[in-house]
């Protein structure tokens, strides 16, 4: 008999991986937060000075700091809900074949909603 879905206890052990991964990802978060604002408050100082190359690579740099915390938001909004698959025990099921997701992709990935059969078809 084929494996439907993932027990309760493969379940917890799923959400406690979750949950680490997500209170990482906060902190990364927060960091790259904390390091956007320290950036604006000197960023005043650069502009009166008219240090216009330290200014554009200012600039370039806060832009990478936004776009990996637009990154890891959107990380921590994955594993959120996952989460809350986990809840409706609807996690593991993959949404392309309906086919259960190997644990080892999920230990991996734990937020992906689809096996590699179904990535793999998707590209």
């Amino acid at each position: 008999m084929t494996k439907t879905k993932y027990n309760d206890n493969e379940l917890v052990e799923f959400k406690k991986l979750i949950e680490e991964k997500i209170r990482m990802a906060r902190e990364e978060l927060n960091e790259l937060t904390d390091s956007l604002s320290a950036a604006s408050s000197n960023g005043d100082e650069a502009a009166i000075a008219g240090k216009t190359l330290e200014d554009g690579s200012a600039t370039y740099e806060k832009e990478q700091t936004n776009q990996l915390a637009a990154r890891q938001k959107k990380f921590i909004e994955q594993l959120e809900a996952a989460l809350l698959r986990i809840q409706n025990k609807t996690y593991g099921i993959c949404r392309g074949t309906g086919k259960l997701i190997p644990a080892e992709r999920l230990r991996a990935v734990p937020h992906t909603t689809m096996s590699m059969e179904a990535k793999l078809k998707q590209a």
